[in-house]
């Protein structure tokens, strides 16, 4: 059985330039519908936060800007059917990633808050990366990455092509004129080969080697079900 550790954020705010707090967390589909993707496909699931924190549903992913009314019902209604699991999450220090054959970051604002500052999990991710195990990071998540460092300090993604939420759509969010700083100009002065849609909110994933990428929401699905053709191939 194919076993997946999902990490996910236990942000429930993101700070913003101003000093001001907008609240914040996981995006509701950005962790449902991957997470009944894989539980479809028979796949292990494990939940993990900083702390163990039971995380925090960005509301905002849950409203009528967020996505089509059935939509946001089946997301709704799967995140209920899961409850148990998001209510009592492993805490990230206690996970030996080679337990698991993929891992997964769903996103929302969340990460950027405390995943880009998280030193264990930038271990984690260094560590599955450097394996050649599958890895995968949709939207904000690849904020996470940022924590991430080899042993001589060098940012391990460097030259791999990836993408995440572009300036674009961060932009489109009224307070998001206000983020301390972009996940696009991060990942390419990092050194990341970033790449995006021609055009924004559109469905685009990236895969380079081992490492698995989805722009934003509208991208869980694609992302998911492309790890499951992947893995199933192997």
């Amino acid at each position: 059985m194919t076993r997946v550790l999902f990490v996910v954020s236990a942000a429930d705010r993101w700070t913003l330039s101003d000093g001001t707090e907008h609240p914040s967390g996981y995006w509701g589909e950005e962790l449902a519908m991957p997470h009944k993707i894989f539980s479809e496909a028979g796949w292990e699931i494990t939940l993990a936060t900083p702390g163990g924190k039971p995380p925090t549903l960005d509301r905002l992913s849950m409203s009528r800007t967020a996505g089509l009314p059935g939509k946001l019902r089946e997301v709704g209604h799967y995140l209920d059917s899961i409850r148990a699991q998001l209510d009592s999450p492993r805490p990230l220090d206690e996970i030996d990633p080679a337990a698991y054959d993929v891992v997964f970051y769903p996103g929302g604002h969340g990460p950027m808050e405390d995943l880009a500052y998280d030193e264990v999990s930038g271990a984690l991710l260094t560590r599955v990366l450097h394996s050649g195990k599958p890895l995968a990071l949709l939207c904000h998540a690849p904020a996470a990455t940022l924590a991430a460092r080899n042993t001589d300090g060098s940012w391990p993604f460097a030259g791999y092509r990836m993408t995440g939420l572009s300036n674009t759509e961060e932009k489109l969010n009224s307070f998001g004129r206000k983020a301390p700083w972009l996940l696009e100009d991060r990942l390419r002065g990092e050194g990341a080969d970033y790449v995006k849609a021609r055009l924004p909110l559109l469905p685009f994933v990236v895969v380079d080697r081992n490492l698995y990428t989805g722009q934003n929401p509208m991208s869980s699905e694609r992302l998911a079900r492309r790890l499951v053709t992947d893995l199933g191939e192997r």
